[in-house]
């Protein structure tokens, strides 16, 4: 089976002739569909700088990167934004809502950027929010309800349009402890009963804990990986400890 993502010998640097920093070194791997990827790594691993390259807000220096067998790598600059729209759904630290428009409008944005016909909006609103917990907020701003339910209306904002991959950067980076385990529930959620295939960057260990598989980063590189299979996620929470321990971590939250 075709990978739904995969990336060949992916290198990224920064600076010029003299100064050069390589953020990505010989990177390759490949997302399966269905997979809920997670991506750690500490701060200036390239993790984040990985995440831009996937969704083509940063070019590659170097080698190609392929979704559903398209490399992106060689779309040109006036279609990535139209590409981006129609492939790729995006959860942020910061929720990247709009305060003036409801919970409802602020989902609807995405659907009225892809020209969704204006029957189809309210049916499509509906049932996202209904798989998200988030129907009784609909008519609500931003302002008026918890961090939690903000980033559970950004999830559903990029999953309206069935996009063929989620990115997530640090989704849990503005949230308390509840709201984080409820939404990382919801994501596994997606995932699981939605078959939504995720690919998710975190510095946390308890976070990365509810993803199936994990690529550690270090200066750039991929320093090992860790798949969950029938392991509990508190057992395969302690193997992230110990890796983020052999990595010189050794703390739940790795900076």
């Amino acid at each position: 089976m075709e990978p739904i993502l995969k990336l060949e010998h992916i290198q990224k640097y920064y600076g010029n002739e003299g100064n050069i920093t390589k953020a990505i070194n010989d990177i390759s791997f490949s997302v399966e569909a269905g997979e809920f990827l997670g991506i750690m790594g500490a701060s200036g691993s390239g993790k984040t700088t990985l995440l831009n390259c996937i969704s083509a807000i940063d070019t590659v220096s170097a080698g190609h990167i392929y979704l559903e067998g398209r490399d992106i790598t060689e779309i040109r600059p006036k279609f990535l934004a139209r590409f981006r729209r129609e492939n790729l759904g995006f959860v942020f630290q910061d929720f990247n809502l709009l305060d003036t428009l409801t919970i409802s409008e602020n989902i609807a944005l995405a659907l009225a950027i892809n020209k969704t016909p204006a029957r189809e909006v309210e049916p499509r609103i509906a049932d996202i929010a209904g798989k998200l917990n988030i129907s009784d907020i609909l008519d609500k701003y931003p302002y008026q309800v918890s961090g939690g339910q903000k980033q559970r209306c950004a999830c559903a904002r990029a999953m309206i349009n069935n996009p063929r991959l989620l990115l997530a950067d640090e989704p849990t980076g503005a949230l308390d402890s509840h709201s984080s385990q409820m939404l990382l529930s919801t994501i596994r959620s997606i995932n699981e009963q939605l078959g939504a295939t995720i690919l998710m960057v975190t510095h946390d260990a308890f976070t990365a804990s509810y993803a199936s598989r994990i690529l550690f980063l270090q200066d750039g590189e991929i320093l090992t990986e860790l798949r969950r299979g029938s392991d509990s996620r508190g057992a395969f929470f302690d193997k992230i400890l110990n890796v983020l321990t052999v990595m010189g971590g050794g703390q739940s939250h790795v900076c």
